[in-house]
């Protein structure tokens, strides 16, 4: 009897036991959240003040009517945007707000519309003659078509009709990146190529090129275009710096802008507010774009996995990669084992630019940094080419080192270039810029005007004086080794000996 009482009052008590463990864990939560949103908060609210190019947001066209739009009705709308945001932004700019280190000033010397040549806009190029071919170009998050002009270029001499389009939220305002979606790059994709096809249709041949976030996108389309028989497939994919995996802080980056809902921390939809010196890229970084450029690679990595499991991938183009060993933009390990581990052996390779061996920053670079190539280089046999750019520790000099498919023996050659003693490695930013890009290069082409040197400054002084920290002008912005990349893009196009 009392062995069933004991049990009939013990019920209750746990209930109310798991009650407060419940209750506890709840506030625990609560207090956690409002920490973080507190922290959020305070972080957001310590940035510069937003500008109307923060807040004025253009009406892009979005998905679904992108897919029903030509070439000629995306640029119509294209410039009808320019000229809102020359209405809704330069022309109401405060007095505060006219100064040349911001693009939008009518006055400044990097405001776009006195350029010769607005790169922000979507753009086509023809060869002289019959077209051997055609390129779509795309260009990655925060960037503008200015980012692939040169390999564009390439393609024109070459013989290749060229379509590069300005991908919705970008080239206009940063706050467009607010109103954009993954689905919307996706459809200015596809618009690119039916545009492209539409130029010069197939048989001739059709690459694709994309930088960054454009890499993923091309990527994502050429894996729709297997399940898709009314899209067509490329030919060729190029891919430079490609976002395929990113950190997972982008999955969760949402979160930070919560407090945003809030007028008085409307700041907290941004991770960076910085001037907007950069005539060609957007300085300031809204919570969505990181966002989005998530779900561009997770739109990949699903559509890879499907491709896989219905046994499509040995239908999908080859890829041609180029890829920084050290980036902090994209993880090269993701490029490794989420796409090339599973492509067939259609031809693809990998190609990584490795650090400078005998750079005298070396006692300073990271030892997991140094240590990155030996544990990214897969085991061969492979089903691609993998290739990488590097020198030793006695020389500057830089070999070509590739491995074929399905071999174990490396063949070494000489590609006739030289690590700089001043660059300890490539980034993310500057594979597709050559030395003489007036924007980005060292030595800016003088008959090129953009307004500003950004690459071919050398920063020296006190802390604090400039408009925007010192690590943004000291990231390398220029490639080296651009030439090895062009003469690859020649042989892509059939046009070995090309100038």
């Amino acid at each position: 009897m009392m062995v069933s009482e004991v049990r009939a009052e013990s019920a209750p008590n746990v209930k109310a036991r798991v009650f407060r463990w419940i209750r506890r864990l709840a506030i625990a939560a609560l207090l956690i959240i409002a920490g973080i949103g507190g922290v959020r908060i305070y972080d957001a609210q310590r940035k510069p003040p937003l500008g109307p190019w923060h807040t004025y947001v253009p009406a892009e066209m979005h998905a679904r009517a992108i897919d029903h739009a030509t070439w000629d009705e995306y640029i119509a709308h294209e410039n009808h945007l320019f000229d809102e945001v020359r209405r809704n932004v330069t022309d109401k700019l405060t007095p505060d707000e006219r100064v040349a280190a911001n693009r939008y000033f009518i006055g400044s010397p990097v405001f776009p519309g006195h350029l010769r040549t607005d790169w922000n806009r979507s753009y086509t190029l023809a060869p002289k003659g019959t077209p051997r071919g055609v390129a779509v170009m795309l260009h990655g998050l925060t960037d503008s078509p200015y980012s692939l002009r040169h390999i564009a270029e390439r393609y024109r001499r070459d013989g290749f009709v060229v379509v590069s389009i300005r991908l919705p939220g970008h080239g206009t305002v940063p706050s467009s990146l607010t109103d954009v979606t993954a689905q919307d790059w996706e459809a200015a994709a596809r618009l690119a190529v039916r545009e492209a096809r539409r130029r010069v249709p197939a048989p001739a041949p059709l690459h694709i090129v994309g930088y960054s976030n454009g890499g993923a996108l091309a990527l994502q389309y050429s894996l729709e275009a297997l399940r898709d028989p009314n899209l067509p497939q490329a030919d060729r994919l190029i891919l430079i710096s490609p976002m395929i995996g990113i950190t997972q802080f982008a999955r969760f980056a949402g979160l930070a802008a919560l407090p945003s809902i809030l007028p008085p921390f409307e700041k907290a939809a941004w991770l960076d507010i910085i001037p907007e010196f950069n005539p060609f890229k957007y300085n300031s970084f809204p919570v969505n774009g990181a966002r989005q450029s998530w779900r561009s690679t997770q739109d990949v990595q699903q559509e890879m996995a499907q491709a896989s499991r219905r046994n499509q991938l040995a239908s999908l183009p080859p890829v041609l990669t180029f890829q920084s060993v050290l980036d902090f933009t994209v993880s090269t390990s993701a490029i490794v084992s989420t796409l090339y581990a599973q492509l067939p052996d259609n031809g693809s390779e990998l190609v990584l630019f490795d650090i400078n061996r005998t750079t005298q920053l070396s006692p300073l670079v990271r030892a997991a940094m140094r240590d990155a190539l030996r544990r990214l280089t897969p085991a061969p046999p492979l089903h691609y080419r993998f290739t990488v750019l590097t020198n030793t520790v006695t020389t500057s000099l830089v070999d070509e080192r590739s491995t074929p498919p399905d071999s174990t023996e490396t063949a070494v050659k000489p590609t006739g270039l030289d690590y700089p003693a001043d660059i300890y490695s490539l980034s993310h930013v500057a594979l597709p810029f050559p030395e003489t890009d007036s924007l980005y290069g060292r030595t800016p082409d003088p008959n090129d005007d953009v307004g500003v040197h950004l690459g071919a400054q050398s920063i020296r002084g006190e802390t604090g004086g400039l408009v925007v920290g010192a690590a943004a002008l000291t990231r390398l912005s220029w490639n080296p080794f651009y030439p090895y990349i062009a003469a690859r893009i020649d042989q892509l196009a059939g046009v070995a000996n090309a100038p």
